[in-house]
C-alpha cells in the first residue's frame, strides 16, 4: 500500500470531542491506559491513527499507542505485552492474507481470546468482508475509507468495552478457580488452630496474591479471632508480623476493636480501611476475620466482594464439617462420665508410641461390681469420678490417664513414672464421694513394659497380667510376663476347637462299669465326656471342661451328655437288668441353673428310660452353695426316682452338717485315697490305699445311710481291702477302663455273669 492512497482511503471527518464513557471500576492493579497496537506497513497510516485518536479517553483511561510494521514485529510485541485491549490490524502488508495470518496466530499461538481486533483494509475486493466475519475471530471489519474519526472512535470504544467485560469475565473465572482451591485446602485441618491457620493462608494468597510473610508484612495485616460460647474471644491466628498477637484477648490487639464488631454483627463488613469476615458454625464456635486494605489487590467492586463472599461461604462449610469431625472425634477419643480419654484414645497414644518403651498399667477397682449393686450406679458413677480425678491429678503431667472399661483406668507413660508404688499410692488415702462421705478402696494392678507392637496388644499383654494378679495377688500389681500370653493364646485356640469340635458333633461319650465288690455284677456305668484329637489321642477333660465353663460352653455341652447317655442307657434294653444304671456327671454351672430338675425330668421322659435307671454325680462345691435350693432340686429328682450320688468325696469342702440336711444316695471315695497318690507313708502297705481315710468316709457313709463306690481301683489288693473295709461298689482299671459304646458292649458280653 502507498502513500498516495491514504488520503483517499482514510478521510477524516471533523473532528468531534469525544466524551468519556460512563466510569466502571476496575482493579486497582491494572493499567491506567488502554494498550492499542496498531499494525500496517504504511507510516503515514499510524500516524493518522495517532492524531485521530488524539486526546480521546474510553472508560476513564487514556491511551496508548504500540507500533508494529510487519505481521512478524507484530507478533514480538504481542508475546511481550499479553495486555493490549485492541489490536487495529491492516490486513494487506507484506503479504496478501498477513494480516488474518496475524489474527490466526494471535487466537491460535498465543491463545490470547480477549484482545479484540478490528481488521482494516484498502483493498476490500481482494478479501471478502461476510467470508472474513465467519472464518476469523474478530471484532470489526472496515475499509480505510469508511474510517472517519468518528468511526474510529466508535469502532475503538465498542472493542475496548468488550475488551473489559471479557478481562473482568477472565479475571473472575481465575479468582473463582484460586477460591475453590482454598476451600479444598481448608478441608485439610483436624483442629481448630490448624483450620486457622489454613484459613490465614489462603486469605493472604486471595487478598494480597502472596501468602508470603514479607508480602504480608508489606502488603496488610490479617487477624482471626475465635469466640467459643462462654468464653472471652482471643486471637486464634495472625500475620507473621502480628504473631505476638495469638492468644491475646480482643481488646488487647490493635484490630481488636473491628473483630469485636464483626462478631457482635454476625456479618460480613468492607470499608475503606479494611475488609471485615464473620465464619458461624451451629456448634457454639464462630470465627471473626479482619484484613486491613494497604495494599490489597481487590477493591470495593462488587464482583470482588462477592467472589469473597462465595470463599466465606465455603469456609463455614468447611468450618462446620470440622465442628462434626471435633464433636464426633470427642464421642470417640473421651469418656463423658469421668472426663478423660478411652480406649480409643490409649491405644492411639500406644500406636504413636507417646512414650517409647513406656510401661502401661492397667488399674482394676477390687469390689466395684458389689459397690454397684448393693448401693446404686448413681453412687458407682461418683465412685468411678473420684478416682478419674485422682489418677489424672497424679499422673496426667507426665503419662496418658484414660479410662478403658467400666471400673478399668489405664496409666501409659515413662518407666519412671509408672511405678507399681507410685499406682498403689494412689489408694492410700480415701476418696470423698457424693457428699464428701469418705470410702477406702484397693486397686488390682497389670503392667506391661512396652514392645514394639501395636496398642491393641499392648493392653491385651496388660489384661493378661492384670488377670493374673486378680488371682494370685489381689490388691496388688503383677507384670506381665510372655509366658502368661501364651498361655492364654494357647486356651483361646483350644477354646476355639472346643467349639468347632462340640458344633461338628466330634465329642463322645465312654462308659465305665461300676461293680458290686461283694459279687463282681456290673450294676452301672458312669459316662465320660471324651474329646478326641487325631492320632488316636484324647484331651483330657480337665482341661476342656474348665475351659467350657469359662466360656459358657457348659450348659450345651451339659444337655447334650445328658440327652446322648440317656439315649445310651435305652440302647441297653434287653442286655443289662432293668436296674442298671447310667451315671451321669453334672457341673455346678449346670445344676445353677433354675430349671435344671426341669430339663433333666423332661429328657428323661423323652429317652423313655425310667427315673431308677439314672443317676446324678454332684461335686462338693455344688454342696456349699446355698444348701436350701441344693436340697430343693435333690428332692425335685429322687423323687421320680433318680439316684444322687457326691462325687470325688473327700476332697472338697462338704461339711457334716451339710450331707445330713442333703438328700443323697452315694458317696463316691475319690481315687487320691485309693490308687497311691497319697506319700506311701500314709497308705497301708501292699495295697496303695490310704485304709483310715476310707475307713472314716465308709464309716460316715454308714451312719447316714449312704452306699459308697470307691475310685481308681487298680489291683485286686486294693478291692479286697475295700471290700473288707464295708465299701459296696468300685470301679477303676481293674474292672475296666472307659470304653466307647460298641467296646462296653463286647465287654459286657464277656464279663456277664
Amino acid at each position: 500500500m502507498n502513500s498516495s492512497t491514504v488520503s483517499d482511503e482514510f478521510v477524516f471527518a471533523e473532528e468531534v470531542s469525544a466524551a468519556p464513557a460512563p466510569h466502571t471500576t476496575q482493579k486497582t492493579q491494572s493499567p491506567a491506559v488502554w494498550h492499542i497496537l496498531v499494525v500496517d506497513d504504511e507510516p503515514d497510516v499510524h500516524a493518522a491513527t495517532k492524531l485521530a485518536l488524539k486526546g480521546i479517553e474510553v472508560e476513564g483511561r487514556s491511551l496508548a499507542f504500540s507500533h508494529a510494521y510487519s505481521s512478524q514485529q507484530a507478533q514480538a510485541l504481542l508475546a511481550q505485552n499479553p495486555d493490549f485491549a485492541v489490536a487495529l490490524i491492516d490486513v494487506v502488508m507484506e503479504q496478501q492474507d498477513a494480516g488474518l495470518q496475524l489474527v490466526r496466530h494471535i487466537r491460535e499461538v498465543l491463545g490470547n481470546t480477549a484482545i479484540r481486533v478490528v481488521l482494516r483494509t484498502g483493498q476490500p475486493g481482494d478479501v471478502p468482508e461476510l467470508q472474513t466475519i465467519q472464518q476469523y475471530d474478530i471484532n470489526d471489519y472496515k475499509t480505510k475509507s469508511e474510517l472517519t474519526q468518528e468511526r474510529l472512535f466508535t469502532s475503538l470504544v465498542i472493542a475496548i468495552r468488550a475488551y473489559a467485560q471479557i478481562e473482568l469475565l477472565q479475571w473472575g473465572q481465575a479468582r473463582l478457580a484460586r477460591i475453590l482451591q482454598a476451600s479444598l485446602a481448608l478441608g485439610k485441618a483436624n483442629n481448630l488452630q490448624g483450620f486457622a491457620q489454613n484459613l490465614l493462608r489462603q486469605l493472604e494468597v486471595l487478598l494480597y496474591g502472596d501468602g508470603s510473610a514479607s508480602a504480608c508484612q508489606e502488603q496488610g495485616q490479617i487477624a482471626i479471632a475465635v469466640h467459643v460460647a462462654g468464653t472471652a474471644p482471643y486471637v486464634l491466628a495472625a500475620s507473621a508480623d502480628c504473631q505476638h498477637w495469638v492468644g491475646s484477648a480482643l481488646e488487647h490487639v490493635p484490630m481488636g476493636a473491628g473483630l469485636q464488631q464483626t462478631l457482635q454483627a454476625q456479618s460480613h463488613r468492607f470499608d475503606a480501611q479494611a475488609v471485615h469476615l464473620f465464619i458461624p458454625s451451629a456448634h457454639g464456635v464462630v470465627l471473626a476475620v479482619s484484613a486491613t486494605r494497604s495494599a490489597l489487590q481487590m477493591s470495593t467492586h462488587s464482583l470482588e466482594q462477592g467472589l469473597l463472599e462465595v470463599f466465606v461461604s465455603n469456609a463455614t462449610m468447611a468450618f462446620e464439617k470440622l465442628q462434626l469431625y471435633l464433636d464426633i472425634n470427642a464421642l470417640a477419643f473421651s469418656d463423658d462420665l469421668v472426663g478423660l480419654p478411652n480406649r480409643n484414645a490409649m491405644v492411639a497414644a500406644l500406636d504413636a508410641q507417646q512414650y517409647p518403651q513406656g510401661v502401661l498399667a492397667l488399674l482394676d477397682l477390687d469390689g466395684f461390681a458389689d459397690i454397684n449393686s448393693v448401693l446404686d450406679a448413681h453412687f458407682g458413677d461418683a465412685v468411678l469420678k473420684a478416682v478419674a480425678h485422682r489418677l489424672h491429678a497424679e499422673f496426667a503431667q507426665d503419662a496418658v490417664v484414660a479410662r478403658v472399661g467400666g471400673d478399668l483406668f489405664g496409666v501409659y507413660g515413662a518407666p519412671a513414672s509408672i511405678a507399681p508404688q507410685r499406682l498403689l499410692g494412689v489408694f492410700a488415702q480415701p476418696f470423698a464421694v457424693k457428699d464428701g462421705e469418705l470410702l477406702r478402696l484397693s486397686a488390682t494392678v497389670g503392667l506391661v513394659q512396652l514392645r514394639s507392637t501395636d496398642g491393641v496388644t499392648a493392653l491385651k499383654d496388660a489384661g493378661v497380667a492384670l488377670k493374673q494378679a486378680k488371682r494370685q495377688a489381689r490388691g496388688k500389681s503383677l507384670y506381665f510376663d510372655p509366658t502368661q500370653s501364651e498361655a492364654a493364646s494357647q486356651r483361646m485356640q483350644r477354646l476355639n476347637c472346643l467349639r468347632a469340635a462340640f458344633s461338628e458333633e466330634q465329642l463322645c461319650l465312654h462308659y465305665q462299669p461300676c461293680v458290686d465288690l461283694r459279687t463282681g455284677q456290673v450294676v452301672a456305668a458312669e459316662c465320660l465326656l471324651r474329646w478326641p484329637v487325631p492320632g488316636g489321642k484324647f484331651i483330657p477333660p480337665d482341661q476342656f471342661i474348665p475351659l467350657a465353663e469359662q466360656a459358657g460352653l457348659m450348659l450345651a455341652l451339659g444337655h447334650w451328655v445328658i440327652a446322648t447317655a440317656l439315649r445310651w442307657r435305652k440302647s441297653l434294653v434287653g442286655r443289662v437288668n432293668d436296674a442298671f444304671r447310667v451315671a451321669i456327671n453334672v457341673s455346678q454351672v449346670q445344676f445353677a441353673e433354675p430349671d435344671f430338675v426341669e430339663q433333666v425330668l423332661a429328657l428323661v421322659a423323652a429317652s423313655g428310660v425310667q427315673g431308677y435307671q439314672v443317676e446324678i454325680e454332684l461335686t462338693e462345691s455344688v454342696a456349699v452353695s446355698k444348701v436350701e435350693d441344693v436340697q430343693a432340686k435333690l428332692k425335685a429328682l429322687r423323687a421320680q426316682g433318680i439316684r444322687v450320688a457326691m462325687d470325688d468325696f473327700g476332697t472338697g469342702y462338704s461339711s457334716l452338717s451339710i450331707l445330713q440336711r442333703l438328700s443323697l444316695d452315694k458317696l463316691k471315695i475319690d481315687r487320691s485315697f485309693v490308687s497311691g497318690d497319697l506319700p506311701q507313708a500314709q497308705a497301708d502297705a501292699g495295697t496303695g490305699v490310704h485304709l483310715e481315710i476310707a475307713n472314716t468316709i465308709i464309716t460316715l457313709a454308714q451312719h447316714l445311710k449312704l452306699a459308697t463306690l470307691a475310685e481308681g481301683i487298680e489291683t485286686d489288693a486294693q478291692r479286697r481291702a475295700l471290700l473288707a473295709a464295708g465299701c459296696e461298689l468300685g470301679q477303676g482299671y481293674f474292672f475296666s477302663r472307659p470304653l466307647p459304646e460298641q467296646d462296653f458292649l463286647l465287654w459286657l458280653e464277656k464279663n456277664s455273669t
